[in-house]
């Protein structure tokens, strides 16, 4: 078990664990990645993109959000 001292953003990194094996939304400084969060370390989080895996470093995290389905 991870110790929340040892995370740099310990609120992102709880709130991206309640969000595990949901499709998200996530903007960096450089690009928007859509895809299905699968994994969240204390450095990095893992997001599943046509069934490839993403690692996106916690600090280059501008904002992440749950993907709405098209009607």
């Amino acid at each position: 078990m991870t110790q929340l001292g040892s995370i740099s953003n310990p609120y992102l990194y709880e709130t991206l664990n309640m969000m595990i094996d949901q499709p998200i939304v996530v903007q960096t400084e450089k690009s928007i990645q859509q895809g299905k969060l699968i994994s969240v370390l204390p450095e990095d989080i893992v997001v599943e993109v046509s069934r490839s895996p993403f690692f996106i470093r916690m600090e280059d995290i501008v904002w992440v959000t749950l993907a709405t389905r098209k009607k």
